[in-house]
């Protein structure tokens, strides 16, 4: 903490990332890091590189009206760069960005590479939002109503509405500090919540109509192929909250939901992975194919088949849940 406020304190440029296929935590995070630099009097760009779409249901943040590039700057080498909600440099949208003068790295996955030349990294804080919170106090920032709004965002969908076992107490006691900072409670919910594009619901109906359980109902898997987006008018931000309802089914302890994402050049297939039970670390299975994440949500890319993903992902449950891996039928 002293290390990142140092930085903070005596440097005047900044650049602030994310990870690529930003979330609410990721965005919320990139957005309130960005506007307390500028409150501090700091040179800041907010810079999420590519022409990759940001999930629909943040327009509400504003980011492009409020800074957001999509290339980095020319000047990125002589600035410091604040890494938020990212735990590898893999998943920065530019390894360009880390030529960096100083690399601080701020972030709550416990199975963070710490690739920055400063790293703070705290597992058991419910967001890097709850994070940052700590950070701006430390550095005097003040909780304006759109930092306390930011902040709020990402931690409103980094617990799951307030549901999933990370909610911790001080988590609560931040919300409340939030929406007394003037964080609007009910913009965000209808923002994140209650602005789904038609074309997402066809997405999730694909998804929904070729779920498939195995291990006696304990595993769940779904998919979604790179013509589905194109035949529904989705994108690939579409596709971010489906993996939710299939966990949401009785007796289901992992889901995982296989996506083909329709820009070219990206990786095969992509998986995201989740858990409802303590004693299955997704992160994990994720790892032993590349990716990374939380306990309990996670994430790899694979090039392989949608029948060998999914029986990778069933025999590790299996295997992590002290049962002897089996073959795998794939309707």
């Amino acid at each position: 903490m002293q290390a990142v406020a140092e930085a903070i304190r005596t440097h005047e440029r900044f650049l602030v990332t994310s990870h690529e296929n930003p979330d609410g935590d990721a965005l919320g995070s990139l957005l309130a890091m960005h506007l307390a630099l500028q409150q501090l009097g700091k040179d800041s760009v907010m810079v999420l590189a590519g022409p990759a779409p940001l999930p629909g249901e943040y327009r509400f943040l504003e980011l492009p009206a409020r800074g957001l590039v999509r290339d980095v700057p020319g000047d990125h080498a002589g600035r410091v760069l604040v890494a938020v909600d990212c735990a590898q440099a893999a998943r920065l949208t530019d390894p360009a960005l880390l030529e960096a003068t100083l690399v601080v790295d701020i972030d709550h996955h416990h199975d963070n590479t710490r690739f920055g030349d400063v790293n703070l990294v705290v597992a058991d804080v419910s967001s890097t939002g709850e994070l940052l919170a700590e950070v701006f106090r430390e550095v005097g920032v003040a909780l304006t109503p759109p930092i306390a709004e930011a902040l709020y965002t990402a931690l409103v969908t980094d617990t799951g509405r307030f549901q999933y076992s990370n909610t911790s107490p001080k988590a609560l006691r931040l919300a409340a500090d939030l929406v007394e900072a003037g964080a609007d409670v009910r913009r965000v919910f209808q923002g994140v919540y209650e602005s789904v594009q038609f074309a997402k619901l066809k997405l999730l109906a694909r998804a929904l109509e070729r779920a498939e359980t195995y291990a006696d109902g304990r595993v769940i898997v779904s998919y979604l192929l790179r013509g589905d987006f194109a035949e529904v008018g989705a994108v690939e931000p579409y596709s971010e909250g489906i993996i939710d309802y299939l966990r949401s089914v009785e007796g289901v302890e992992l889901a995982a939901l296989i996506r083909e994402p329709p820009r070219d050049g990206s990786p095969a297939r992509k998986v995201s992975v989740r858990s409802s039970v303590a004693s299955i670390d997704v992160s994990a299975i994720a790892r032993k194919s590349g990716g990374g994440g939380h306990p309990q949500a996670a994430g790899f890319s694979s090039d392989l088949p949608i029948e060998e993903i999914t029986a990778f992902v069933v025999d590790e449950f299996l295997a992590a849940a002290g049962a002897a891996p089996a073959a795998v039928p794939v309707a």
